[in-house]
C-alpha cells in the first residue's frame, strides 16, 4: 500500500479503508484488542477468507497489529495502531452522518406513507 500513495490526502484514505469490511474492521477493533474469531461475529456475514486478506492488508499498511500468542490452541490477536487509531474521527463523522441520513429517510418514508 505504501506504494500506492497519491498527491490526494483523501485518495490516499481511501486507498486504506477502501470497502466495507475494512470499515467494519476498525470500527470493531476501535472497542479494543480482538481475536479472529471476535471480529468475524461481531462482524457477520464476512467470510473467513476475505477478513483473513483485509486484516493482512490492514496489518501491511500500518493500521492493525497482529499478535500471535504460542498456547496450545494458538491463537492471534488483532489490535489498532496508533495509526489505526487515528482514524477514529473518521468513523465517528460516518456515523453521525449515517444516524442523521437514516433519519431523514425513515421520516421521508413515514410522510409518505402517512400521506
Amino acid at each position: 500500500m505504501r506504494d500506492e500513495l497519491t498527491a490526494c490526502p483523501v485518495e490516499t484514505t481511501l486507498l486504506l479503508i477502501n470497502n466495507r469490511w475494512k470499515v467494519l474492521i476498525l470500527r470493531e477493533l476501535l472497542d479494543g484488542t480482538k481475536r479472529f474469531g471476535e471480529l468475524k461475529k461481531a462482524i457477520g456475514s464476512i467470510s473467513s477468507k476475505v477478513l483473513t486478506s483485509h486484516l493482512r492488508s490492514m496489518e501491511e499498511s500500518g493500521l492493525v497489529d497482529r499478535e500471535v500468542f504460542a498456547e496450545v490452541p494458538p491463537h492471534v490477536e488483532y489490535t489498532l495502531t496508533e495509526t489505526g487509531n487515528s482514524l477514529k474521527p473518521i468513523l465517528d463523522a460516518m456515523k453521525e452522518w449515517g444516524t442523521d441520513y437514516q433519519a431523514k429517510i425513515n421520516s421521508e418514508l413515514k410522510e409518505a406513507k402517512d400521506n
